[in-house]
């Protein structure tokens, strides 16, 4: 399935709804995108139930920022 909506974000990561943590106000969803590498992001109950997003449906994570920071270990 391919993702087809036109979006100002250049970076989609295709994957799997491995869990869906509700709160009070904003849900945790965490999108497994394969190789060992799970995504985490934060969206609006609302926004969850809006999409009918469940556990395993394939879904994408969609990355827009203007800032991007780099870490190395000492």
């Amino acid at each position: 399935m391919e993702l087809k909506v036109k979006l100002s974000a250049r970076n989609t990561l295709k994957g799997k709804v491995v869990d869906i943590k509700m709160g009070q106000t904003t849900a945790h969803i965490k999108l497994d995108i394969g190789g060992g590498n799970v995504v985490t992001a934060s969206i609006t109950n609302e926004a969850v139930e809006e999409l009918n997003l469940k556990v395993g449906d394939e879904a994408w994570g969609v990355v827009k920022a203007s800032d991007v920071m780099i870490a190395k270990e000492a």
